[in-house]
């Protein structure tokens, strides 16, 4: 496992399989993932000062974060995966 923290796999470890499966059938819904894995590095590498970044950036960068996860959970609940 990956060392970032808020993985898609921490964030939703009941839906491993779930996700697997969404990202396998919608593209779409793989396309949120990779938004989200890509925002989720971003967030990171500005806490942990690797990339330099202003505070309303991060922040920024953290409600996108959250409003993917929004969107991601609304699809694993309405999935018949």
């Amino acid at each position: 496992m990956s060392n970032t923290p808020h993985t898609l796999q921490e964030e939703f470890p009941f839906a491993i399989e779930k996700l697997r499966a969404l990202k396998g059938a919608d593209p779409r819904f793989a396309k949120l993932l990779e938004d989200y894995d890509a925002i989720n590095d971003r967030v990171h590498r500005a806490e942990t000062h690797v990339d330099a970044m202003d505070e309303l950036a991060e922040v920024a960068l953290r409600k996108q974060r959250a409003a993917i996860k929004d969107e991601i959970a609304r699809a694993l609940a309405l999935a018949d995966v």
